[in-house]
């Protein structure tokens, strides 16, 4: 598994910059990036991609995410989200739970108030390991 210091924060919100700029959003105007270093030392981007039908759209961390699975799988450790500006953006309820499922408590995300990990973004998160205990 990568390290924390080996994440290139620079480098993702660059590769997240990037792809931003291919994001399909014509009704909100509002582009969107993310970027995400893997367990194997991948990075992989995703976009938004919006729908005439609102409740469809979807997420730039939704097109990270499959991304990451289309890629050969792994397990996410640190993900960074932009604006159209290049700015830091934070990732939406649902995206932070996607995140959660692939990623886990200690991915590291940065955020609008620094570099936080899931557990901090996402506290008491409800994940796989639920539908094992909880059963």
């Amino acid at each position: 598994m990568a390290e924390v210091t080996e994440a290139d924060w620079a480098g993702l919100r660059a590769a997240a910059t990037e792809v931003m700029s291919r994001a399909y959003a014509p009704y909100s105007n509002f582009k969107v990036g993310a970027a995400g270093l893997v367990d194997d030392g991948r990075v992989v981007v995703g976009c938004n991609v919006e729908n005439a039908a609102y409740g469809v759209a979807l997420c730039a961390e939704c097109g990270m995410v499959s991304a990451l699975h289309a890629g050969g799988g792994g397990r996410l450790v640190a993900v960074v989200c932009v604006d159209q500006h290049g700015n830091t953006l934070m990732a939406c309820g649902r995206c932070r739970q996607l995140l959660w499922e692939n990623g886990g408590p200690g991915l590291l995300v940065e955020t609008v108030s620094g570099i936080k990990p899931m557990t901090e973004v996402l506290p008491d998160a409800f994940g796989p390991d639920d539908l094992v205990s909880r059963a």
